[in-house]
């Protein structure tokens, strides 16, 4: 299998789970259960909506833990943790450096998006119009989307400080659920999950985030360094063109050219 391939199941989980936790805090000590009102998750959602809908971009650093799905009681791989640093901007673009444990860089523009996987010398690119990150998940904090028109949503645990919300995508999407606890009074979002349609679940954590920084256009955009293979899933594309060269029967117009060190974290 590809490491480009495992890369993007990686980011899909990120993406998802990432992109619900804006306010960059991370849920301390678990509250003790309490029962929830009957409308306690649609006015907790509405409060979150309303939260988000104010913010134009973030940045911050991050640590993604990754945890498989289990059989007999036992997970099927050894959680997975990685580090780096990721920029979000509305309408729908992004990039995420990984620094640890190894590096790699994932851009998006909003209409194409880049995986380079430095150490194992590959560049993948996929349209993003075509479904690769599509869902409400997203939708949502990158500038289109409603959660309570995309989702089902579950308020199961309730304190004062605290509401535990589970979100069940109405219509067909790349992952089963999403999990999110936030501050009922703000809306703030303190922690955040995603379980993909196999059972596999990513966390995120942030740190050091500040938002309305308004980035450059630049930060989104990539060019695959000179040596690379590209893995170009582009509509009309092949697969294995070498980096510099747009694939036949794809999109002649590339990315523009990112800023000094985009082709490498």
């Amino acid at each position: 299998m590809r490491r480009g391939a495992e890369w993007g199941r990686a980011i899909r989980g990120a993406a998802c789970a990432g992109l619900l936790a804006l306010s960059g805090s991370v849920a301390g000590a678990e509250a003790p259960a309490s029962s929830c009102a009957a409308e306690a998750g649609v006015e907790t959602a509405a409060r979150v909506q309303r939260r988000y809908d104010g913010i134009r971009d973030l940045a911050a650093g991050f640590e993604q833990e990754s945890r498989s799905a289990t059989f007999g009681g036992q997970p099927l791989m050894d959680a997975d943790v990685k580090r780096g640093e990721v920029v979000f901007a509305k309408p729908g673009r992004m990039r995420w450096r990984y620094a640890e444990p190894e590096p790699s860089l994932v851009v998006s523009d909003g209409e194409t998006l880049w995986i380079h996987d430095v150490e194992g010398g590959t560049a993948t690119r996929l349209e993003v119009t075509a479904g690769y990150l599509s869902g409400a998940a997203l939708q949502f904090l990158l500038g289109d989307g409603e959660i309570l028109a995309s989702f089902d949503v579950e308020a199961t645990r309730c304190t004062p400080e605290r509401v535990e919300l589970t979100l069940l995508p109405k219509e067909d999407a790349t992952y089963e659920r999403l999990g999110l606890v936030a501050d009922p009074e703000t809306g703030d979002i303190v922690a955040t999950s995603v379980v993909d349609l196999f059972g596999n679940e990513t966390e995120i954590r942030f740190r050091d985030v500040v938002v309305n920084q308004t980035p450059s256009a630049e930060t989104f955009s990539f060019v695959p360094p000179e040596g690379v293979e590209l893995i170009d899933y582009a509509a009309g594309a092949a697969a294995g063109t070498a980096a510099g060269t747009p694939a036949d029967g794809a999109d002649d117009g590339w990315p523009s050219p990112a800023t000094e060190g985009a082709g490498a974290p």
